[in-house]
């Protein structure tokens, strides 16, 4: 987030593994409280969480980068979800995703370099019978073709 310093960031990450290391299974909830604080889990999460959890480093950047829901660098303004579900791929979200990756010049879990835009997949946003579905932030599009996706788009 902005106006963050990373000893700001360090401080709450800290606090954030300590108040949730007793619970069972701990390593995934401290991991959603950073992202849900900060916006993303940084890389400098790695070893604070390791030492709190007395965890490798290893262990915890291996979690971090086996789940594609965690971010690694800060999120855009907008995050624009595509799904990837069966549905939507038959009726057309592979030229969405096309469409979106050339206009946007972002390939999946990166982010402009404007700052406004975040691109994710999806597996499924329980839009089926409209599909192709995205989602930009919470709110969710069924029936998107690429021009319908740039007029969307040109609204934030």
């Amino acid at each position: 987030m902005k106006g963050r310093s990373e000893a700001t960031d360090e401080a709450s990450i800290r606090a954030l593994a300590e108040a949730h290391a007793d619970r069972p299974g701990a390593l995934l909830p401290i991991l959603h409280a950073i992202q849900d604080e900060i916006g993303y889990v940084p890389d400098s999460a790695v070893p604070i969480v390791a030492n709190v959890l007395n965890l490798s480093r290893a262990e915890v950047h291996g979690v971090v980068t086996f789940y594609h829901f965690f971010r690694r660098t800060p999120p855009g303004t907008h995050t624009l979800y595509v799904c990837r579900a069966e549905s939507c791929q038959s009726m057309g979200a592979r030229e969405l995703e096309r469409h979106v990756r050339e206009k946007l010049n972002v390939e999946f879990h990166e982010t402009t370099t404007d700052g406004r835009f975040s691109l994710e997949p999806v597996y499924c946003l329980g839009n089926c019978a409209c599909s192709p579905a995205v989602m930009i932030d919470e709110d969710v599009y069924g029936r998107v073709t690429p021009e319908r996706l740039d007029e969307l788009l040109s609204e934030r």
